[in-house]
Formats: structure tokens, sequence, C-alpha cells
């Protein structure tokens, strides 16, 4: 029997350099619980850009959501208002508060020396230097997966990190927070803190910066925690043709 009401959906939003198959190790396991998955694809040109891009995959879901967000897009999550998104989920991500910017929570404590050294190019993108995903983005992924990383990223916006955050979905939704003590892109001190200041129920492992790639299970297992105390007795909607 399935644990979750109908049409019950898990959305899961891809950080800077990557896409929606870095859910990949994610996606089926999400499914075979029941729930339906969808991975939003964003531009990542500014923060109000990709909550945008998110809000259009909302439209295509019916029923009670958890928002899941890697990274940089912890804070595009928190970006979107849609009574319907009934829990956040934080997988090693940031949490902007209303008017802070993402640059300015990423760079409130000491990076680690392996972080890359990110300047944008001609066009204000800002791309991961090929080696960063060996040393910091995914240190603890295969050398095949991190030549992957490398060879597909997506560069982001310098306005994404610039733009002003909203007011912040996860003041009145509840949220949980995957830490990674061994992240070399967000210090771990950074994680907390945010953590700690939306009151999010916090899991904190030795995982690096992309758990999605080492540590699967336990980006599935926070996420169904989140699910099964938040989509488990919301009522879902269904779309009525005839009225």
């Amino acid at each position: 029997m399935n644990a979750f009401p109908r049409d019950s959906a898990i959305i899961l939003v891809h950080g800077a350099w990557a896409d929606g198959s870095c859910w990949r190790n994610v996606i089926v396991p999400l499914q075979q619980r029941g729930l339906h998955v969808i991975c939003a694809q964003i531009p990542m040109t500014s923060l109000t850009n990709d909550a945008s891009a998110l809000s259009w995959a909302l439209e295509r879901t019916s029923g009670p959501v958890v928002l899941v967000g890697h990274a940089y897009s912890g804070a595009v999550i928190a970006a979107v208002r849609e009574d319907r998104v009934k829990s956040l989920v934080y997988i090693a991500a940031l949490a902007p508060d209303e008017g802070e910017t993402v640059a300015k929570v990423f760079y409130r404590d000491i990076p680690h020396p392996e972080a890359p050294k990110l300047v944008p190019d001609s066009h204000g993108f800002i791309w991961m230097p090929d080696d960063g995903f060996r040393r910091a983005v995914a240190h603890k992924a295969s050398a095949n997966q991190t030549n992957v990383a490398a060879a597909v990223q997506r560069p982001i916006a310098v306005q994404c990190i610039q733009d002003p955050a909203p007011t912040p979905a996860w003041r009145t939704k509840p949220s949980w927070f995957l830490l990674a003590e061994e992240d070399r892109m967000i210090n771990p001190k950074t994680q907390r803190f945010m953590a700690e200041r939306m009151g999010a129920r916090v899991q904190s492992h030795s995982i690096d910066h992309s758990p999605m790639y080492t540590e699967p299970n336990l980006v599935i297992e926070v996420i169904l925690e989140a699910a099964r105390q938040t989509l488990a007795f919301a009522p879902s909607r269904t779309n009525e043709i005839f009225g």
C-alpha cells in the first residue's frame, strides 16, 4: 500500500555546474516508494529566473510536494510560493535569509584549501575548473564520475549569487538539512549556521559536497523522512475537467 497521498511529488533541483542528471542515483528509489519525481532544470541565469523555472516544474504536479535543493539551489527552493509545497530538503545547500545574497552566505567562513578559485568569464558566467570537481565538488567520487561532471558542466551566472533573496519559504515550512562534514565547497560551519538559523532537522555525516554521487542512500533517507512527516497526511489535489 502506498504510504503517500495520490500525486505526491518530489522535485529535485540541481546546483551550479550541474543539471538534473546529477540525481540519477536518487530518482528510481524514490519512484519505487510511490512518489512522482521531477528534476527541475534551472537556467542559472539569475535567482529570479531560476525560481520561475522551478515554479514551472511545480505546475507539472497536482498533489503535495517536497522540494529538494543541492548547493546553490537551496536559495531557489526557498524562493517559490506554493501552498502545495509541504517541506524543503537541503543537501549541503545554501540558505540565504531575506535580503542576503548567495555570495554572502557562501563566503561567510574560511574556504577549504582545496576550494577552487572562481572567476567569471567575459560573459558574466562562472565555470568550474576541470580539476575542481575532483578536488572539491565531489572529491569522494570516482575519477570517471568527476571527469563526466567536468565534461558536461553548465556555468552559473554571477547574477545568481548577487541577487538578494526574497523572504525564504523555510520561515514557514518545515525543513531538513543533510550537512556534509567533509564539504570542500561550502564550509560545514556555514552549513551548521544556516541549518540552525532555519530550525531545520539536521542529519550530519562525513560526506563530501555531492552526496547524490557518493552517498545516495543518505540523500534518499533524508528526503523520505521529510516526505513521511509532511506528505503522509497532506490532502492531494486532483484536476477536474468537468465541474
